[in-house]
């Protein structure tokens, strides 16, 4: 077990890397990785979006990357340009540890098949 949590902490390590080297500042948490995958996903690039669109991005960008396991499916875009996705899989259930890693993975996997890091 004690691998696999330094091979993610290794991996995580790159994609914060790439964050940094591409906006020149590291990401503090998580929270703004996620943030950061939504800004990608709905493809307007950085500009101010309101507090209620912050959270819908942080939910586009959840939906997505748990997409990548199969618990999401994307459901269509809406007139504005905003993807919304259907729960297709029930969620695990976990602890707070294991669904920040359960999400770092995936993010992890976001990273290597949409922004091509190895």
């Amino acid at each position: 077990m004690y691998q696999k949590d330094l091979e993610l902490h290794r991996k995580w390590e790159k994609v914060l890397k790439k964050i940094e080297s591409t906006f020149g500042k590291r990401p503090k948490d998580i929270h703004a990785v996620i943030f950061l995958i939504g800004v990608h996903e709905l493809g307007r690039g950085a500009k101010h979006f309101t507090k209620e669109e912050k959270q819908d991005l942080m939910h586009i960008a959840i939906c997505k990357i748990l997409s990548l396991a199969g618990y999401y499916e994307l459901e269509g875009i809406d007139q504005q340009g905003w993807p919304h996705w259907k729960l297709v899989k029930n969620l695990p259930h976990l602890d707070m540890l294991e669904q920040e890693k359960l999400m770092k993975m995936h993010i992890i996997e976001y990273f290597e098949k949409e922004i091509n890091i190895e």
